[in-house]
């Protein structure tokens, strides 16, 4: 987690740089292995759970990834229309 949110780390920036000074650590054992979920942050490594504060704003979007995510989307969900609207059986 970085600032109270989920993120994944690409291999690329894994490689470049010591991405895991950024990351929030578990105030008991000072680990990274952190889930959110339902409003707590809970350490994997310690059991550890306490409430989640409220996240930075999101950043903007990238449009290029937005667009390219809508692309990825579209290619995979094309397939479905050609399923028939109504499939009950009367």
């Amino acid at each position: 987690m970085r600032h109270e949110r989920q993120v994944l780390i690409c291999p690329e920036c894994q490689l470049a740089r010591d991405w895991k000074a950024d990351l929030d650590r578990c105030p008991r054992c000072r680990s990274t292995f952190l889930l959110s979920r339902l409003g707590e942050v809970e350490c994997h490594s310690c059991g550890h759970i306490r409430p989640q504060t409220s996240p930075c704003p999101a950043p903007d979007p990238d449009p290029a990834l937005t667009n390219a995510v809508e692309q990825a989307l579209s290619r995979a969900l094309r397939g479905l229309s050609f399923l028939p609207a109504d499939r009950t059986h009367h």
